[in-house]
């Protein structure tokens, strides 16, 4: 059993929950999904918009939501908005939810989760 030391604290818990709420719309979770199939170099604003069809407005705000829980990266070139996902945030929950599933009460054996990344 995991030791107390061990154990999210609750501001911890809250920040994955705020993390997992942000990319808890169909919208936000199909633009995670493109950026990480674009990772590393990311995709510009319009590009986006055109695999997706999100109009401009919604995409700004679904954009900004992610980044806001620090789920995207964004860098400026010259006029353009270039997303990319932040994998080391994606890692981290994954490390907070296979803490728990995977062992201290083996839920799911670490060999499935591992299956399930190839």
């Amino acid at each position: 059993m995991n030791s107390p030391a061990n154990r999210p604290t609750l501001d911890q818990v809250a920040k994955y929950a705020d993390m997992f709420s942000a990319m808890g719309t169909e919208p936000r979770l199909r633009i995670m999904r493109l950026l990480l199939s674009a990772h590393p170099e990311g995709l510009v604003v319009g590009v986006i918009q055109e695999e997706l069809d999100i109009p401009n407005s919604t995409l700004s705000h679904h954009l900004e939501k992610l980044k806001n829980e620090d789920l995207v990266n964004v860098r400026r070139e010259s006029t353009f908005l270039r997303y990319m996902a932040n994998t080391e945030a994606l890692q981290e929950i994954l490390r907070f939810l296979y803490a728990e599933c995977c062992t201290r009460n083996k839920a799911v054996k670490p060999e499935h989760v591992i299956q399930l990344c190839k």
